[in-house]
């Protein structure tokens, strides 16, 4: 256990309670069109990065709408699909039926999958386990059901990035965490990785890699994107909700943030995202 990480509540009801307010998180906004709109590359990338193969059986966890569960049926894998938040499957139904896939959508919590041991040939997450709240129950879950010998592929967010960059901006006006949460772009860190999963895999590989968000034209239009699209930010907006004062800076903040991060021009705003692509395989 990392020096960061703390034990999961051991309460039913605490751990039922704060998996709740994590689905209301992710079921607001509407996060099937950042991920198509922002990081659609993303889930193809990781796909391709683990190797995965017709006839694979393949979990995807925390897969939302299924921007990585919908690549890797069309790469002819076996796919189950995954998320705490069902909300997100009717967009990942109605993707998967466009692009003539079919795969299996199952609600789980990615810290007490319910799939048996050694179940899958390779289990994948593009931004999505990293936002558990207790980091070392989720790698122990990643590598319980997947195979000797089977992949372990993740794409995460990492804390010197954009998004890294844009949870801190947002933590002064954000609710306080639960007890025990670790900040989710930490997963984006090659040492915390490493810890997460000691001597239990082989073959570990992360590269620092950046995806351009180009969606908005202007810093201000992005700043209202993710206050309509993005669940964090919403929560975010909706604590401070009776405090104007407070919500005005948390404007000013945003788009300060947003306008120094702009590596853009006049005619079209930039923003580099910088994600960290772990591979390993199971001993």
């Amino acid at each position: 256990m990392s020096s960061t990480e703390q034990a999961a509540p051991t309460s039913p009801d605490l751990d039922r309670e704060l998996k709740a307010k994590h689905r209301a998180l992710w079921a607001s906004g509407d996060y099937p069109a950042v991920a198509a709109e922002l990081i659609p590359a993303l889930g193809p990338e990781l796909v391709k990065a683990s190797g995965i193969r017709p006839g694979d059986r393949v979990l995807d966890v925390a897969a939302g709408s299924g921007n990585a569960a919908i690549p890797a049926a069309e790469a002819g894998a076996i796919v189950t699909a995954s998320d705490l938040t069902p909300e997100l499957f009717d967009a990942g139904r109605r993707i998967a039926a466009e692009h003539g896939v079919d795969l299996e959508w199952v609600e789980a919590d990615a810290e007490a999958l319910p799939f048996a041991d050694n179940g899958f040939d390779a289990v994948i997450s593009c931004v999505g386990v990293m936002f558990a709240p207790h980091h070392q129950a989720a790698a122990d879950e990643l590598i319980r059901v997947v195979r000797p010998g089977g992949t372990i592929g993740l794409i995460n967010w990492t804390p010197e990035g954009f998004i890294g960059n844009l949870f801190k901006t947002m933590k002064p006006y954000a609710p306080p965490p639960p007890p025990g949460a670790s900040p989710a772009p930490l997963w984006g860190s090659e040492d915390h990785v490493r810890e997460l999963f000691g001597d239990r895999v082989t073959n570990l590989t992360m590269q620092r890699r950046t995806v351009v968000l180009d969606h908005c034209t202007e810093p201000a239009e992005f700043r209202e994107y993710w206050k309509r699209n993005y669940g964090p930010t919403i929560a975010t907006y909706k604590f401070n909700a009776d405090a104007p004062a407070t919500v005005e800076a948390l404007d000013a903040d945003f788009l300060e943030f947003l306008t120094s991060w702009n590596s853009g021009d006049a005619q079209r705003a930039v923003w580099e995202a910088e994600y960290l692509l772990v591979t390993a395989t199971k001993r």
